[in-house]
């Protein structure tokens, strides 16, 4: 369903696109995208809460992001203790997904096709966005906006990071990798 519309146009339009504008030589030069990345940090939401509310908001975010991702969110802990943060080293930090091959492509595409379009004020990612290596990294305020979370039962709302790493060598790469996979860049001003 997902799978075969942005990965096909990967294979179809993508790859010839490329080594047409870079002159790559080869198929296999042609950058692609290796893993998407989906993390969430608790923060406030937990540092007030203890007992079964504690364990029951955590549950909940990890829940969210496992349905969102459609794979199973694991913790990530702290890894030292900061007393004025009242962290604890050991103790849950944050929830995240590690993405690849098939879910990454359904993930990324009801990203661009779904979730961003129904985001406030969304007027197009940014160009700053993707690094020096060509890798995005975006974030979404509110995880409601994926249509695999009902607003009526959140109790708590929590921002995503997304991370999409890709072989890309440089920007420029990067930039029209995602820009033929159909990412909606804001458009720069002359």
């Amino acid at each position: 369903m997902y799978m075969t519309d942005m990965k096909t146009k990967y294979e179809k339009e993508v790859i010839p696109a490329m080594r047409k504008k870079f002159g790559y030589s080869s198929i296999m030069a042609v950058p692609k995208m290796e893993k998407a990345v989906i993390n969430t940090g608790f923060g406030r939401l937990i540092t007030s809460r203890a007992g079964d509310d504690y364990r029951k908001t955590l549950d909940g975010i990890t829940q969210d992001v496992s349905a969102i991702a459609g794979q199973h969110a694991t913790l990530t802990k702290a890894k030292q203790s900061i007393a004025g943060f009242k962290l604890r080293e050991g103790s849950p930090v944050g929830a995240k997904v590690t993405l690849r091959g098939k879910r990454m492509y359904q993930f990324l595409d009801r990203l661009v096709n779904v979730v961003l379009p129904r985001s406030r004020d969304f007027r197009g990612i940014d160009l700053s966005t993707v690094d020096a290596k060509g890798n995005l990294a975006l974030g979404i305020k509110e995880h409601i906006f994926f249509p695999e979370i009902s607003p009526e039962k959140v109790k708590d709302m929590f921002g995503l990071q997304v991370t999409v790493q890709t072989t890309a060598q440089t920007k420029e790469e990067g930039i029209e990798l995602f820009q033929q996979l159909g990412f909606p860049f804001k458009k720069e001003e002359q």
